[in-house]
Formats: C-alpha cells, sequence, structure tokens
C-alpha cells in the first residue's frame, strides 16, 4: 500500500512511518515542523519507501499519487506545545481534519485519526470506555487541544457516515519512548532529563493523579491493527496499568539512580485527576495489549535521552 501520515516527523508519527515500512508499505510523510524534528525525518529517509513533504495540512493537500490510506497524526500534542500553539492546534484539528479526509474522499482511501484520550476531559467515569462522552470544560486552557480531537472525531464519522468514507478513530493514552523531544513537556520526558541533569522533579500538586503509561512500540502496533481492522467506532489504545505521577517519579529516580529532589508547584488549571484506558475492544477485536511495563518502557528511553543530553551539552560548549 502508499500510505500517508502527517505529523510523520513527531514522535508517534516517524514511529508509525517506521511500522509501515517495516512492513514493505510505502509512506508519503507530511510535516510542518511546528513541534516535528528534522532527525525523525532524515532517520526516516534511510527507508526506499518514504517520501518527505514540508506541508501545514490546514492548508488543502493535493498529491498525484495513488493513495491506499490517510492517517492524521499532525497536532500539538503535549500541553507545552498546544498552551503556546492554541490557533494552530484548532485548525489542525478542525481544517487539518477537514482537509485529510477530503484527500482520503478523492483517492478512496482508508481514513485513521490519531484522537486523544484528552476527550474524556477530567472523567467521572474510571476507567474510561470508548462509551463514556467524557468531562470537558471547552473555554479553559486545555480546550484547544481537546474540542478539536472532539471535533476530528465528529467530524470523521460525519464523513463516513454522510460519504461512505472508511474511516478509523483511535484514542490514544499517555506514549512515551525514543523520539520524544527533551523539552516537549511530557511528565515522561520531563522526569527523565530532569532526572539525568540532577534538576528537581517537578510535581504538580501532591503527585497522586494517575496516568496510564504506554511504551511506543506498543502504541504503534495497536495502531497498526486498528487500521487494517474493520471497527469504525473509536477505539482506546493505551496501557491499562494505572501509576501516580509519584510512583512514576520514584520509578525515574530509581533507574536513572539521580539524587534529584522533588519540587511540588500547583495543580494546572483543569488538569485530569485519572486517567486509565478500558482496552475490553482492542483486546478482543484487535488481539491487542500492551507487552512493556513500565520499568521496562524507562529504561529503553534512558539511553535515547542521554544521548540527546550529551549531544546538546557537546554543542552548547562550541557555541
Amino acid at each position: 500500500m502508499k500510505i500517508v501520515i502527517t505529523g510523520a516527523a513527531g514522535f508517534l508519527g516517524s514511529h508509525l512511518a517506521e511500522r509501515f515500512l517495516d512492513a514493505g508499505h510505502e509512506v508519503i510523510g507530511v510535516d510542518n515542523f511546528i513541534t516535528g524534528s528534522r532527525e525523525n525525518a532524515e532517520y526516516l529517509d534511510r527507508f526506499d519507501g518514504f517520501r518527505l513533504i514540508e506541508h501545514d495540512v490546514s492548508v488543502p493537500l493535493f498529491l498525484d499519487d495513488d493513495i491506499d490510506g490517510v492517517l492524521h497524526f499532525a497536532s500539538p500534542a503535549s500541553p507545552v506545545d498546544y498552551l503556546e500553539l492554541p490557533i494552530q492546534t484548532l485548525k489542525v484539528g478542525s481544517l487539518g481534519t477537514q482537509n485529510m479526509l477530503g484527500l482520503a474522499k478523492a483517492k478512496g482511501a482508508r481514513f485513521l485519526l490519531a484522537s486523544t484520550s484528552e476527550v474524556y476531559g477530567d472523567p467521572q467515569v474510571h476507567p474510561q470506555p470508548e462509551t463514556y462522552w467524557g468531562h470537558v470544560n471547552p473555554v479553559g486552557p486545555r480546550g484547544v487541544y481537546d474540542e478539536a480531537k472532539r471535533f476530528a472525531e465528529a467530524m470523521t464519522m460525519a464523513y463516513h457516515t454522510y460519504h461512505g468514507l472508511d474511516t478509523r478513530i483511535v484514542r490514544i493514552f499517555n506514549t512515551y519512548g525514543p523520539r520524544m523531544r527533551p523539552g516537549d513537556g511530557r511528565v515522561v520526558s520531563n522526569f527523565i532529563v530532569q532526572a539525568l541533569r540532577g534538576d528537581p522533579i517537578t510535581i504538580y500538586g501532591d503527585g497522586q493523579q494517575t496516568r496510564s503509561f504506554c511504551y511506543v512500540k506498543d502504541e504503534v502496533e495497536g495502531i497498526f491493527r486498528l487500521f487494517h481492522s474493520d471497527r469504525v467506532q473509536p477505539v482506546n489504545i493505551g496501557n491499562p496499568h494505572e501509576f501516580t505521577i509519584r510512583q512514576l517519579a520514584d520509578i525515574v529516580l530509581e533507574e536513572t539512580g539521580s539524587e534529584s529532589a522533588l519540587d511540588s508547584l500547583p495543580m494546572p488549571v483543569d488538569d485530569p485527576k485519572v486517567r486509565q484506558p478500558d482496552i475490553s475492544v482492542a483486546k478482543a477485536l484487535l488481539d491487542w495489549e500492551p507487552k512493556v511495563d513500565l520499568r521496562a518502557g524507562i529504561r529503553q528511553t534512558l539511553s535515547y535521552f542521554q544521548e540527546q543530553l550529551t549531544r546538546f551539552d557537546a554543542k552548547a560548549r562550541t557555541i
């Protein structure tokens, strides 16, 4: 198949592109590099079946190629990014989704939307099944991301219902692993970088809020299987094992051997208190569940961040 992946130079998009390329498919990657990495794009260039188009998908994209699939992963995805880029986040979730749905429709291609567990907001149902409609503040600071994804889901289902487009929706829970940006603001990358540098570990509130962390290879495998399934309704792909933020900090400190202190900061506005996927649908439909536990995944991620920080420090010394 020939696949278009938007956000292909991003953390998750680059791993997904690699999964399709490893399976023998061709991939056209699309990225405007607002949050994507040139390094990730250069890594994918080693595959004969990869080509990159630098483009903002909030503007229509026209391709001469015959396309079999469009996977829309373009979007700022961490609080640091979407709070700094609120308008771009809303545009890529609305205009970008419409443009990529239009491309899929024109090519007769299957479309997969990268949605998020953030559509559940600060949930009042725990764990969160796909049938839960969520508890989201549309005018809060996180609303630019939450509502962009909720709109994108609605648009995707409208194209399926009214145009007969073959669509898939994945709701992605916290994912971590190599190729995360050291300063992207996600909790795993924050903690690892702070621990490796010996800086204080910043914990918001009392650290008892929970998240469920999925290693990127597991996450990508679930998405890959969903794309090849016949499921139209949304599917949770994430690790169902729940940890408090304080437990995550303890694991990172143990695995790095760091003596970093813990620094408590006020809770951000609308920060979810709990987050845990119900993956019953993924297990039954896709025969999928994560295999890498949190401690093992942290170990596999550490070497990447150690290399990144070493390169950054070496570059800084030459300036």
